[in-house]
């Protein structure tokens, strides 16, 4: 493992979360910024912060050779973790295999609750709201085939507050979501978490309470 750690960033939004990433001058530096759409805000905070952006585009007709070239930018600047930060093309299970235990992704929910395909951004918030749940919060990752199914890293907990709308919500969890993130690719960074990582005991246990909270 490198020092400090090479990460990959994979976005396709507004880029809050890499800002965070990038603000946060942990252990780590952010050796390329990958997106799959033209003009989405995470370009510019790439280039605000000096980071090299690459638009790989969508998998639309061939997606094993898009899975093929994201691989590829990333081995050719040497990440060694890879962090979806809001990315919402579906890796197909031959990008998994290959960064199996080195790619992780951060989600505004407590998972296994509200994640999945179409499960993104205020569509969280407003399913979280809409089951009359009176917590939510935000969820650290492995990366797997199941879209937000890999075993669970690390969570944080935020209350739902009475008049709580998608927004409010998500501009309270959002903080915590970054916290929670920055943290757990420090724990890589350090040492204290292995790479390639296969999750352990505790990670497990923690999904398996969440799973008798549903």
């Amino acid at each position: 493992m490198s020092a400090p750690l090479a990460i990959g960033v994979l976005a396709s939004g507004e880029g809050t979360t890499l800002d965070a990433l990038a603000r946060a001058q942990g252990p780590y530096r952010v050796a390329v910024v990958l997106v799959d759409r033209p003009l989405v805000g995470a370009i510019e905070v790439a280039r605000r912060h000096g980071l090299e952006v690459v638009d790989v585009g969508r998998p639309r007709k061939d997606p094993l050779a898009w899975a093929d070239r994201v691989s590829d930018e990333l081995a050719r600047r040497g990440v060694e973790l890879v962090v979806l930060a809001g990315f919402l093309s579906i890796l197909p299970p031959t990008w998994d295999a290959r960064w199996r235990g080195r790619a992780i992704n951060v989600h505004p929910s407590l998972l296994p609750r509200f994640g999945g395909h179409g499960m993104y951004g205020l569509k969280v918030h407003a399913a979280v709201l809409a089951a009359g749940e009176r917590e939510s919060g935000a969820t650290v990752h492995l990366v797997t085939g199941d879209v937000d199914g890999g075993p669970a890293l690390a969570r944080a907990r935020v209350p739902v507050e009475p008049g709580d709308t998608p927004e409010r919500l998500r501009d309270r969890i959002r903080p915590v979501e970054h916290e929670l993130l920055v943290r757990t690719v420090t724990e890589f960074a350090t040492g204290a978490r292995p790479l390639p990582y296969s999750g352990g005991d505790d990670d497990r246990a923690a999904r398996r309470a969440d799973e008798r909270r549903a």
